[in-house]
This record gives C-alpha cells, structure tokens and sequence, in this order.
C-alpha cells in the first residue's frame, strides 16, 4: 500500500484524483450518478481493486456530511429492506473475488448497473399504478443484493440505488436522503472487510484521502446547491442521464 503514494507523481495525477474527490463530494449530497466517473479514472490512477481502497474513506466522510444535512428527508423502510441483502452482497463479492480476475471487475460493474438503469428507463415511460415489479417481495433484495456486489467491487452501487429508488418514486430530498442514510450504512460495515480481507485500505491510502477533504467538503456544499435548484422532473431526468453517461465509461 505505501507505492501509492508514488503513482502520484505529477501534479496532472494529484489533480485528478482532487477532482475525484470533488465530483464524490457532490454526489453524496445529490448530484447522483456524477462520482462514477471517478471510478474508472481512479481505477487507471491506482489500479482497479486498489483504487477502492482510496475511494471507499472518501465515501465514508462524504456520507456523514450527507446524512446530517437529509437527517429529516430519510424514508427508513426502504434502508431496512435493502440493507440486509446489500450485506450478503458484499460478502459475495468477495467470494467472487477468489476466482475472477481483477481487470474484469470493471466489466461487472457496468454489465450490472446497466441492466438496471435499463428497467429504471422502461419504468419513466408507465404510469404509477404500473409500476406492479415494484411491490414484489423479490424486489428490494435483488437490488440489495446487487448493490452490495457493486459496491464491494468497485464503489459504484450508485447506479443500482438511483433505479431502485427513483422506482418507488420518491420526491428529490426523500430520493437523496434516503440514499445517503442507505450508503452510509454499507460503507461504513465495507471497512473491516477491505481492510482486513482485501488488505487496500492503510496509511498510504488514508494519508490521500487527507489530502482530499477540502474537495469533499466543497464537492459537497456543490450538490446540495444543486439539489435546491433542480426541478422534481428535472432531477430525474438528470439521474437517469447521468447513470447512463457514468456507466458506459466504465466499458473503456
């Protein structure tokens, strides 16, 4: 872990992983969607399993400033249904990670979150009383499932969160807090689990997120900026563009 340091050997690097940092900040607190294009990118800065090691503190001090700010927007039944297959989806992953190759796990976040952002998009186009998938009892965990997965893999459950939320059509604060709250929870039980069964998460790796807390911050104040000056259908439209965008950089 302590050669990360040395990846960042110009300051186009160092850049580029404050931005990062910026772009996680503001989607914590509703620009939701824009911290996948920090996925791939860290990834190509330090490596694509390592990189979840530097990305996953910054996440977590993110989500506590998102979820002080939404304390009062959080619907708490949609945490409780998706929390407890979302952690079985973590310690899937890491099963998986025995036997898939690191260069591949990029390619697994993308297929995953594409198959869900593809019903979210069928969703947009019925009425409401439509919508019967969603009061299956399948249906909460088969996202929380996959948003564990996601998330342990790479970071990027953020795509799988927007459609499972955006189908139980939440107004945009409710929408936003609840996946702060959501987020918060799984990242902060991902911590002993990168760091003692994935060994990406040490000195080296939290000395960087040091460095990125200004940006956090900053990223941070941004999107709730945006959030309060969004329209409700705006917003939408806006996640779903961005998840789309986000993921289909996550194939090259």
């Amino acid at each position: 872990m302590e050669e990360l340091f040395t990846l960042l050997d110009s300051p186009a690097r160092l850049s580029i992983v404050f931005l990062c940092s910026l772009l996680i900040g503001m989607s914590k607190t509703g620009v939701q969607g824009i911290a996948m294009i920090s996925v791939p990118i860290m990834a190509i800065v330090f490596g694509a399993k390592e990189s979840t090691g530097v990305i996953l503190p910054m996440l977590c001090f993110a989500d506590l400033i998102a979820v002080v700010y939404y304390r009062h927007s959080v619907q708490w039944r949609h945490v409780f249904a998706l929390l407890p297959p979302a952690i079985a989806g973590l310690f899937v992953a890491i099963a998986v990670d025995r036997f898939v190759p690191a260069e591949a796990f990029q390619l697994m976040m993308a297929f995953c979150i594409l198959a869900g952002l593809a019903v979210m998009v069928v969703n947009e186009f019925k009425k409401p009383d439509e919508h019967a998938l969603c009061g299956k009892w399948w249906y909460a965990p088969i996202f929380g499932v996959l948003g564990g997965f996601t998330t342990m893999i790479g970071n990027a459950a953020g795509g799988i969160m927007a459609v499972y939320l955006l189908s139980m059509r939440m107004n945009k604060l409710s929408f936003v807090g609840t996946n702060a709250w959501f987020f918060m929870a799984i990242n902060y039980t991902k911590i002993p689990l990168q760091v003692f069964a994935w060994d990406n998460i040490g000195p080296s790796s939290l000395a960087i997120d040091a460095l990125c807390i200004p940006f956090l911050i900053a990223g941070a104040i941004a999107g709730v900026w945006f959030v309060k000056i969004l329209p409700e259908k705006g917003y939408r439209i806006f996640v779903i563009a961005s998840t789309f965008v986000s993921t289909f950089l996550m194939f090259f």
